[in-house]
């Protein structure tokens, strides 16, 4: 607060009187207590706010020589190849006895592009799910049946694995939009695996 303190001062008759001197003085008091206040917002608000991150469990490399692999039918394995410049590739099956590759097939990341084929590829698990949080809202059901029951409806045989694989090229945000659309999509399995140079091959002709 500003306040304006006046000194008249005495003045001897007969004699002019002065021009009465102002002086200013500014109260800053108000103004600590309302940076503390900030501070104290700014403190709260701050340990309130949870980091947005994906968390991805890696296969470790120190894998026991005892445990195979489950075996995959080829029509279930899907393999999706992201190259520089947005561009992505997918192809279904592994390669024959003579080693050669599936051709892949171009798609992009738009909702009419690998989200579809996904989503027809997976129309069981979709289809359960969908129906499953339809009983949820009518029912009220709890949370963890809710997980319990989508996390059963993955666990079924005969479902797509999808191994993703990228280029040197690519960049970090379309690897991190390939695994949104896992989620999107319920693919109960899918891994990140190092692309081989027989599909960089496969995909520079493209």
């Amino acid at each position: 607060m500003a306040e304006i303190s006046q000194n008249s001062g005495g003045h001897k008759k007969g004699k002019k009187s002065k021009q009465k001197k102002v002086s200013t003085r500014i109260d800053l008091t108000p103004m600590v207590d309302l940076a503390f206040l900030l501070i104290t917002f700014f403190m709260l608000a701050t340990t309130l706010i949870k980091p947005q991150t994906m968390e991805i469990a890696m296969p470790s490399k120190d894998t026991p020589p005892d445990m195979k692999r489950p075996v995959k039918k080829p029509e279930n394995m899907i393999t999706i190849l992201i190259d520089k410049n947005d561009k992505l590739y997918y192809y279904v099956g592994m390669p024959d006895k003579s080693g050669k590759y599936p051709t892949p097939i171009k798609t992009d990341y738009s909702p009419k592009g690998l989200r579809t084929f996904l989503l027809e590829k997976n129309s069981k698990v979709v289809r359960q799910v969908i129906e499953l949080k339809r009983k949820r809202s009518i029912t009220k059901m709890n949370d963890s049946i809710f997980e319990k029951q989508k996390s059963d409806f993955k666990s079924q045989k005969n479902l797509p694995f999808v191994v993703i694989k990228a280029t040197d090229d690519a960049n970090y945000k379309n690897l991190v939009d390939v695994l949104d659309e896992m989620q999107i999509c319920n693919i109960p399995s899918y891994a990140i695996d190092d692309i081989k140079k027989e599909e960089i091959d496969l995909i520079k002709n493209l």
